[in-house]
């Protein structure tokens, strides 16, 4: 049976050291262990994508994070005037979606294969069943995912108080 989503645990040649090194370059799993990456590892699903294809759409609910393995992946964001704005250019090794973990929120971007790619995804079910089954792992992974958010909150915070400064020093009334 192969599935929209193929589990990344089967066999697939040469390439299980290279899965566990992109997971330790992600800060999610940095300080984990060689067992606990190979616990997150069996959990990864692998996805090839075509180039141009989705891997989601703006507004709809998230489900998990990924981790583009090999590729390129844009974030877009809608525009009123029904255009699309890039926001980030994302290639092997970095990660995007991570706040589907927590929460099924509405995504905050279009993501979309600007080559051929294969992405891994991390979803909540499995994240959820892996916390439930080892739960000092699972600790560990949210800490790790409470700290990204955390910075990407300050970074945000940070930015909006030098536009706000521009504008202030603008005379521009807001």
């Amino acid at each position: 049976m192969n599935s929209f989503w193929g589990n990344i645990f089967k066999p697939r040649g040469d390439e299980h050291e290279p899965t566990l090194s992109i997971l330790r370059k992600i800060p999610v799993f940095a300080d984990l262990k060689p067992r606990e990456l190979r616990e997150f590892e069996r959990i990864l699903h692998r996805r090839e994508f075509k180039k141009g294809e989705i891997v989601f759409h703006e507004g709809e609910p998230g489900v998990g994070m990924y981790i583009i393995y090999r590729g390129c992946v844009g974030v877009y964001k809608n525009r009123p005037d029904g255009g699309e704005e890039l926001l980030a250019e994302l290639r092997e090794g970095e990660f995007f979606g991570e706040m589907a973990l927590l929460d099924e929120s509405p995504r905050s971007a279009t993501a979309r294969a600007l080559e051929p790619s294969i992405i891994l995804g991390l979803f909540q079910p499995d994240l959820f069943d892996l916390i439930e089954r080892k739960p000092k792992l699972g600790n560990k992974i949210l800490l790790n995912l409470a700290h990204i958010i955390g910075e990407r909150l300050r970074r945000t915070n940070e930015e909006l108080e030098q536009l706000r400064r521009k504008l202030t020093e603008s005379n521009i009334v807001y």
